[in-house]
């Protein structure tokens, strides 16, 4: 049941996380940075930080199966640091350097403080 969980919940958030960058892609048609693969991964961050925080402090109670479903599911399909490495490998080809290195330092450095600022606030009484 587990693995099937993880199937349907990846499925859900790989379809969200297309239909995200998508729609991001569209509305910056003349960007050579990966505005979308950043967003999601900022969202991604921000959320399973949420979720983590809110699990942590015992505020939110879910089965092993809810937090399997939700975690490594969705969030798990949702985030996108394959599409991210292979993004920055593509700047760096390109000859965008700075944006290469931005978009590193942007989505790790971002990710991470989001995901602290997300379980800070989940957690709090």
């Amino acid at each position: 049941m587990i693995w099937f969980l993880v199937f349907v919940g990846g499925g859900l958030g790989s379809a969200a996380r297309h239909g995200l960058n998508r729609l991001i892609h569209q509305r910056m048609l003349a960007a050579t940075f990966p505005f979308g693969t950043f967003a999601v991964n900022i969202i991604g961050s921000t959320l399973i930080g949420v979720v983590g925080g809110l699990l942590s402090s015992s505020r939110l109670h879910l089965s092993y199966e809810a937090r399997t479903f939700l975690i490594v599911g969705i969030f798990g399909g949702f985030t996108t640091f394959s599409s991210f490495t292979l993004d920055t490998l593509a700047l760096v080809r390109d000859g965008h350097m700075a944006q290469a290195i931005a978009n590193v330092v942007g989505q790790v450095g971002l990710g991470l403080i989001m995901v602290a600022v997300g379980y800070r606030v989940a957690s709090l009484p």
